[in-house]
């Protein structure tokens, strides 16, 4: 083991030979693996200017906004930039048919006007520190996967909470890199007083919406502001009246300068998951068991949905969040698997696994030599269970009766201990659930869905796999699920907030009676509430089911896991005189490098590489949701009033394309000019290279950006909210 990590430390410092417009870079690696590169494309700062831990760098400015995307702070004062739909679900939260933010958009005119978020938190980087020294060497001894796994954990328990002891505004994670060839420790600080500043209506921030998702040309306005909040001693907390706007340790300067195709362009943000280093039957995997199962349910539910809110003012609202999550990675199953077969993957990978098998053979390592059958045999042997959990979770996560339903299953097993006050807390937990829940809850359109979702599961999935509750209805019923889901609506207390809550404290009041160090569960005449409710029935039965499927599907992980680790190390031996490995995406801090440059997707078409308002106004349709423009823009466009955010020909530009290599998570990213200035907000990648999470294809993947002179236009003449330009340092 020693040996490996001394051999993978020398293998991971070459200086890359792939071109440098792919790859995830890790932070602390830039000034020896990519530093010299990014001069010759025309980077003019250090390497320390980007990442140090010892005084502010453009790291400290760089944040995870929410759970799942990237924001950068834009001024002293601890103003945020993200994505509009990285913001979308605070927005919709704030909304209201009689203040309908989603559709009007919202400008605070003054910092007492900015709207504190419950639940959002972002997340500032702190320190990554390499530790594959504290654990590879200690697993030299492991006898077992299993047992490797569980050292793996007790060390790494043992590092974070050295970290993080007595530091409740602290966290610490561990992330494995390569498969497990290596380890790096990663300390953040979070804050959790955030507060909406400003959002352009749906009409500008999601401008196309589901049809120009994942597509070039683009003319969204994607972006939305934020401000994050501290005590007055600056140190994160959680909200109060007289805390302060956050003292930024470093912030973006913009730039008004343009750029031109060819342009030096970097991102810094948190891509979430790639799988680049997949196997062919992996591939296979992801196309037939996780997507296409995705594609088919969430196809179906969206269709009810948006003809529910096209319907209902107030079902819209309710409705937004959920609708634009689940499309967006529908949208983007579809494009993957048809990039997948379009680039020919699978016969890629299948032409690098001869070349491995080769290398392992010449080699005579015997971990190499089993590593591709232990990969090939896990993913087969779990492919029925795991298309069925695909399944699974597509069809009953979109019912939400059986979701809140499923948040009371915990309350159900308090109530089978003896501890009175653990039980009081579950059920307040699940009271602050369901007052979150039932705000965006339609009832009506729930039974639509869930007779779909039960079609669905009962056509698709076999018998054997139903959770007992379905089979009990299929008897009950004599398959007419349809009328089942009628009954359940009709019969359950989850169907409203009032009832689940008199029923719920129903249940409680018994507890008091119940003698100190005895079971809390009452009489089954009063536990009936949950017992005979058949949303309750169905959400437990699944829970029981998913569980054992699960079990099945994890018989093979040990042997998945060991059989990735191997590869990928035969992989970095087979290539060390090649190229360089970056580790895939895990939501841990990358940079990415590359240039501004269009593309041609196919024979005879161009795409240049940057749209303006002009493209805006030709896809303006007035009586298509995903297509009208404001009022007020028109206006804009018609007198060319643009003021100093304006190309040098008097165009407006809206969104410009880089060839930087991201992925989920690097939403609401900034990309920086060669001075480490601001020039756009990252936040989607294109239709024809979908399948980049696997492979990336140079020629034709592309980073979708929004202009910053768009998005300071927008604030400046479209919201007049000049107060926000003002705080910002602008770099003309």
């Amino acid at each position: 083991m020693k040996k490996l990590i001394l051999f993978f430390i020398a293998t991971i410092f070459i200086i890359p030979a792939v071109r440098a417009d792919e790859g995830m870079w890790l932070l602390p690696l830039i000034e020896k693996l990519n530093y010299a590169d990014m001069q010759k494309r025309g980077l003019k700062l250090s390497a320390e200017e980007i990442y140090n831990i010892n005084r502010s760098s453009l790291k400290d400015a760089v944040v995870i906004f929410g759970g799942g995307c990237t924001g950068e702070i834009i001024s002293p004062d601890g103003l945020l930039l993200t994505n509009h739909h990285c913001g979308y679900g605070a927005i919709q939260q704030h909304s209201s048919v009689e203040h309908d933010y989603l559709k009007d958009g919202f400008w605070a005119k003054t910092r007492a006007d900015e709207i504190p978020t419950p639940g959002l938190s972002v997340t500032f980087l702190e320190r990554i520190e390499d530790i594959s020294a504290r654990i590879l060497p200690a697993l030299d001894t492991v006898a077992d996967e299993q047992s490797r796994n569980k050292k793996i954990d007790a060390i790494s328990k043992t590092i974070t909470d050295e970290i993080t002891k007595g530091q409740p505004n602290i966290r610490a994670r561990i992330y494995s890199m390569f498969s497990g060839n290596a380890y790096y420790l990663f300390v953040y600080k979070v804050y959790e007083d955030i507060r909406m500043v400003g959002a352009p209506p749906s009409s500008i921030g999601k401008f196309g919406a589901d049809t120009d998702n994942w597509m070039w040309p683009r003319h969204t306005g994607d972006f939305s502001i934020f401000r994050v909040y501290t005590d007055k001693n600056g140190n994160p907390a959680k909200h109060a009246p007289d805390n302060i706007p956050m003292k930024a340790k470093t912030y973006f300067k913009i730039s008004l300068a343009g750029f031109n195709e060819g342009d030096f362009a970097m991102i810094v943000g948190y891509p979430g998951s790639t799988s680049r280093y997949m196997t062919s039957w992996e591939v296979k995997e992801r196309m037939n068991a996780v997507n296409a199962p995705r594609i088919y349910v969430r196809g179906i539910r969206q269709e009810i949905m948006l003809e529910d809110m096209l319907a209902d003012p107030k079902v819209k609202i309710q409705y937004a969040s959920k609708y634009s999550g689940s499309t967006n990675y529908w949208k983007n199953s579809i494009g993957m698997n048809e990039a997948l077969k379009r680039l020919k993957v699978i016969e890629q990978k299948e032409a690098m696994e001869k070349r491995f098998a080769e290398f392992a053979a010449a080699d005579n390592s015997e971990n190499f030599k089993t590593a591709l059958n232990d990969i090939r045999t896990a993913v087969e042997g779990r492919e029925k269970e795991y298309t069925v959990m695909q399944y699974f979770l597509e069809v009953f996560r979109s019912i939400e009766i059986h979701n809140i339903a499923g948040h009371a299953i915990p309350y159900f097993k308090a109530l089978q201990g003896t501890d009175k006050q653990a039980a009081a807390n579950v059920k307040e937990h699940l009271f602050r659930i369901a007052d979150d829940f039932y705000k965006n809850y339609n009832a009506p359109t729930d039974v639509k869905v869930a007779k779909a979702m039960l079609k669905v599961f009962t056509e698709k999935v076999n018998r054997s796999y139903w959770p007992q509750a379905l089979l009990d209805a299929d008897k009950k019923y004599k398959g007419n699920f349809a009328k089942y889901v009628d009954d359940m609506f009709a019969k359950s207390i989850f169907t409203d907030c009032g009832k689940l809550k008199t029923a719920i404290d129903k249940i409680a009041a018994q507890q008091a009676s119940v003698p100190d160090g005895q079971p809390l569960m009452p009489k089954a005449s009063i536990i009936n509430p949950l017992l005979s409710d058949p949303a309750f029935n169905l959400a437990l039965a699944g829970q029981e089911k998913a569980n054992a499927i699960g079990t099945g599907i994890q018989t093979y992980a040990l042997q998945l896991s060991k059989g990735r680790r191997h590869f990928m190390e035969g992989l970095i031996q087979m290539n060390k005189d090649k190229q360089a490995f970056y580790p895939d995406a895990n939501f841990s801090a990358r940079l990415t490098y590359g240039n501004i440059l269009s593309y041609n997707p196919k024979d005879a078409v161009h795409y240049k590489y940057y749209t303006t308002l002009d493209g805006v106004m030709e896809k303006e349709a007035p009586d298509n949701w995903e297509f009208v423009v404001p009022e007020k823009l028109k206006q804009l466009y018609q007198s060319k009033d643009y003021g100093r955010y304006a190309l040098p020909d008097g165009d407006m530009p809206v969104c410009f394309l880089s060839n930087n290599d991201i992925t989920g998570g690097n939403s609401g990213s900034p990309v920086l000019n060669s001075r480490g200035e601001l020039i756009g907000t990252a936040f989607d990648g294109n239709w024809e290279a979908l399948s980049g999470d696997i492979v990336f294809e140079p020629e034709l993947q592309r980073c979708i950006n929004v202009d910053i002179r768009y998005v300071l236009f927008i604030i400046d003449k479209f919201a007049d909210a000049k107060h926000l330009i003002e705080e910002m340092t602008i770099v003309e």
